[in-house]
């Protein structure tokens, strides 16, 4: 294990730095957390993530690990003897449970934030049909990977769980300024039963953003990076 500080550079609210606090959290590691501005991006920032120029990247000692997956990742095994384990041990249970990380944001993120982008009615209208796909397949996902118990990672909270939840604040925001109902009991079932158990946890609880802050930098970005009209 690597000895040295740990330090974490994100923007608010970003899902994608939410999810490294809350497996940082959950190992009950002592980090500090650095605001970086994506419109005036920090000397450390570029520094740290050359490549891409995004956060979050971790920084650990005389480490930087860039992209949130790959950082969850390298917490679970750097600090494999604290806290729970966040990728399951068994190899074909870890692989499952690194596709469906990849599918969340490959399709999810990109299908709620579509519905927010969407300058006219049958571009949100086709957004949020995707989002409702991507959530029906989480749902088959979360039935097969929790075998009957609370979240993603069965007794406790995993890699899917953190991955899926960090994006809650803003498929919530989503759902108001669309008026779309994205998270249907009647169509996912089992995935509201999780959100409500994971929103209940501490880890939910102290790191993710609130809704309506949210959905006021949402309406933000579509009016100043988006040019989305907004409704009357």
């Amino acid at each position: 294990m690597v000895e040295g500080e740990i330090k974490l550079l994100g923007t608010w609210p970003s899902p994608f730095a939410i999810r490294v606090k809350m497996v940082l959290e959950q190992k009950g590691l002592s980090y500090e957390y650095l605001e970086d501005d994506l419109l005036n991006k920090s000397e450390l920032l570029l520094k740290h993530n050359p490549i891409y120029k995004k956060v979050p990247v971790l920084i650990h000692g005389d480490r930087a690990i860039c992209e949130s997956l790959v950082i969850l990742q390298y917490i679970d095994e750097n600090w494999s003897k604290t806290g729970l384990p966040v990728l399951p041990v068994d190899p074909y249970e870890r692989a499952i449970a690194r596709f469906w990380a990849i599918y969340v944001d490959d399709k999810l993120v990109t299908s709620f934030i579509g519905i927010l982008k969407a300058t006219t009615e049958e571009a949100k209208a086709e957004k949020i049909a995707d989002t409702h796909a991507a959530l029906e397949l989480l749902e088959g996902a979360f039935k097969k990977c929790s075998a009957g118990k609370d979240f993603f990672g069965g007794d406790s909270i995993g890699y899917i769980d953190v991955t899926l939840g960090s994006c809650l604040a803003w498929i919530k925001a989503a759902e108001r300024i669309s008026g779309a109902q994205l998270l249907d009991e009647t169509k996912v079932p089992l995935l509201m039963e999780w959100v409500n158990l994971f929103l209940a946890t501490d880890c939910a609880k102290r790191t993710l953003p609130d809704v309506e802050r949210v959905e006021k930098y949402g309406r933000y970005l579509q009016v100043t990076r988006w040019n989305v009209v907004p409704a009357k």
